[in-house]
Formats: structure tokens, sequence, C-alpha cells
């Protein structure tokens, strides 16, 4: 895989419906069956993973040791948020309302690519995360690519 890159910015309509930009639908691999695993982000964003990535990050999970006390956090945190989905015959997947609410996304949504999986933002949260940023896309590019 390619992996999905760029950023577009769309409508969500109101049944919570948002269209998979032409560009990251390309990159989707036969083996994701159309579908995306949804969860909460790190970030104040929604992640969508194509099917078949989601099932290698399962099994890390399953890796985790479920008396750890900080390995069962995030293990609750972040399957009860999943929502598997699929493309409709006009290549929208339907985001939860509740997935939606959690990232204060209405009306407009920022998609971007990221490698293996795509972001959902509000508009105005991405421009706010990014302008909050304390280094500048040099310095943090400089660090990052030694």
């Amino acid at each position: 895989m390619s992996g999905f890159k760029g950023q577009e910015t769309y409508s969500v309509d109101a049944k919570g419906r948002v269209n998979i930009p032409a560009k990251m639908r390309r990159v989707l691999e036969p083996e994701a069956q159309d579908t995306f695993v949804l969860t909460r982000g790190t970030d104040r964003c929604i992640v969508a993973y194509p099917l078949n990535y989601w099932r290698n990050y399962e099994e890390r999970f399953a890796q985790l040791n479920q008396y750890d006390e900080k390995h069962r956090f995030f293990l609750r945190m972040i399957l009860s948020w999943c929502e598997e989905v699929e493309l409709d015959p006009q290549q929208r997947i339907t985001v939860p309302r509740r997935l939606l609410e959690f990232a204060g996304i209405e009306g407009k949504v920022t998609i971007v690519g990221m490698m293996d999986h795509i972001e959902l933002w509000n508009p105005e949260e991405f421009e706010r995360y990014l302008a909050s940023f304390g280094d500048s896309y040099e310095q943090v590019a400089a660090a990052v690519m030694k």
C-alpha cells in the first residue's frame, strides 16, 4: 500500500455520512473489504483504519497484559469506541453520532491521510491543533528526520 496522504474538507450530512476522498479510496486494498474501523484518536479526532490494517493492531493488542492497569485502560478506551463501517454505493461512511460528538464534528469534516489510516477532524479544531504546536514545522522535521 502506498499509504493515505493529503487533506480534504467535506460536508457531513444529517445522518453522519462522510465521503471518503477518491485519492484515499484508490489506496484501499481489496483485503479491507471496503470496511474501516473507526475509533477515538489520541487527539480530538476520529481515526479510521482499513479493516486489514486494523487486524494488525488487534494482534498487537492481544499481546498486552490485561492484568496491568494501564494496558486494561488503554484497551477499554480504544475498543469501547470502535465501530466497523462499510463504504456505501456513494463511497461514504456513516460515522456514529457519539464519535462525531467526541471530535466536535458538525457540518464539515477535514479528512487527513496518515499513511495506514485516515483522521477525521472538526476543521477549526484541526487548525487550532496545527497553530498550537510549540515548534515550527522546520524544527520538528529536523528533530524527527535525524
